[in-house]
C-alpha cells in the first residue's frame, strides 16, 4: 500500500543494511565465504584511528547506502525509498544508528500468526523445520520489542490486526507520520504495478486490498494439531512478558483466538511454481546431508542448497 503512493518508490526487500551491519564493527556473522573473523578485527582496529571513529565509518556505510537508494530512487521522481526488509528487524539498533533521520514504521502482528505464515510459506506447513532453521518469534519479536520500547528514533507502530479491519485509517495515520499528503487510493495496492522479487510470493498476490480473512488462521491450525500447539506453547513461553506486551499482545490475550477456532481444516500450502521449487530444494538438500560428505560434488550441491535456502552454511 505504501508503495502506491505517488511519493513513494519501494524495490522488494534489497538487503543492502544487513551486509552493512555485519562486516564486523557493529556485529559478527557465524560464518562467511571470506576470513571475517580477521575482517572484523582489521575494521575494528581501522577505525580506531579515524579522526571521528565511528562517526566516520558510519559516514561511509551511509554514503553506500545513500547512493544506491539515491539512484534507484532518482529516475522515478519521487522522494521517498521504501526498504521493508524483514531480516532489518534483527539489526535495529545499528540502523537507527545509520539512519537516525529516517521514518521507521513498525508493523507487529500476533508472533503465532506470524509464524504460521512463515511455515505454511517456506516450509509447506511444517512447524517443526520451520522452527529448526529459523525461531522466527524468539527471535524477532524480542528484537522489535526492545526497539518499541526503547524507541531510538521516532517511529509508527502498526498493528497488522487494525490495519487490515481499517485499512483507510491506518494507511492516513502513517501517511501523516510521513508528512505525506493522503492517498486513500493506495488501499488498493493490487492496482500498483510492483516488481517481483525475495520474500513471501504465494499471498500477496491471492488479494488486491487487506482483507482479514488469515488474522485467525494461526488458530485454526493449532486447535486442528496437538503438536504444533504445544510448539507453540514453548515459543511463547521463551518469550518475555514485556516483549509480547511491546507488540501489543500481552500473554493474557495471545490464546483467544484459540477458544472460538474450533476443528476446521488447517490452511492448504499453495502449490504454486515457488513453493514446487522450495520443496524440490528441501528435498535435494536433505539427500545431500545423507551422503558421505568426502565427495566434493555432493559438497557443492550442498552449498547452493544452502544459499537458495539462505540456510547457515
Amino acid at each position: 500500500m505504501l508503495g502506491g503512493h505517488s511519493e513513494i518508490y519501494t524495490h522488494p526487500e534489497p538487503h543492502l543494511i544487513t551486509p552493512l551491519a555485519h562486516l564486523g564493527y557493529h556485529d559478527l556473522v557465524d560464518a562467511a565465504p571470506y576470513d571475517h573473523v580477521n575482517a572484523a578485527e582489521a575494521i575494528r582496529s581501522f577505525v580506531e584511528e579515524l579522526p571521528r571513529g565511528e562517526l566516520d565509518y558510519l559516514d561511509a556505510l551511509r554514503a553506500y547506502a545513500d547512493t544506491m537508494y539515491g539512484r534507484m530512487l532518482a529516475p522515478t521522481g519521487k522522494s521517498l525509498f521504501l526498504d521493508k526488509t524483514p531480516a532489518y528487524a534483527l539489526v535495529l539498533p545499528f540502523l537507527a544508528r545509520l539512519y537516525p533521520l529516517a521514518k521507521f514504521v513498525v508493523l507487529t502482528r500476533h508472533p503465532l500468526a506470524v509464524f504460521s505464515s512463515y511455515a505454511n510459506s517456506f516450509y509447506a506447513g511444517d512447524w517443526e523445520a520451520a522452527q529448526r532453521f529459523n525461531p522466527v518469534v524468539e527471535r524477532y519479536v524480542p528484537a522489535m520489542g526492545r526497539f518499541l520500547r526503547e524507541r531510538p528514533v521516532p517511529l509508527c507502530h502498526v498493528d497488522y490486526e487494525a490495519l487490515v479491519n481499517d485499512p483507510p485509517g491506518q494507511l492516513e495515520r502513517i501517511f501523516a507520520f510521513l508528512g505525506l499528503e493522503n492517498e486513500p487510493e493506495s488501499v488498493e495496492y493490487g492496482k500498483t504495478e510492483m516488481k517481483a522479487g525475495m520474500g513471501d510470493p504465494t499471498g500477496v498476490a491471492q488479494h488486491s486490498r487487506p482483507t482479514t480473512a488469515s488474522v485467525e488462521k494461526w488458530a485454526t491450525e493449532l486447535a486442528s494439531d496437538p503438536a504444533k500447539r504445544k510448539l507453540a506453547e514453548d515459543m511463547i513461553a521463551r518469550v518475555s512478558d514485556e516483549d509480547l506486551q511491546a507488540w501489543d499482545w500481552p500473554r493474557e490475550r495471545i490464546w483467544e483466538a484459540l477458544e472460538g477456532a474450533g476443528s476446521a481444516a488447517p490452511p492448504k500450502t499453495p502449490w504454486n511454481s515457488y513453493t514446487i521449487q522450495r520443496k524440490v530444494m528441501l528435498s535435494l538438500r536433505k539427500g545431500v546431508h545423507a551422503r558421505p560428505e568426502g565427495e566434493a560434488m555432493l559438497r557443492r550441491v550442498r552449498y547452493y542448497c544452502d544459499v537458495l535456502l539462505r540456510d547457515r552454511l
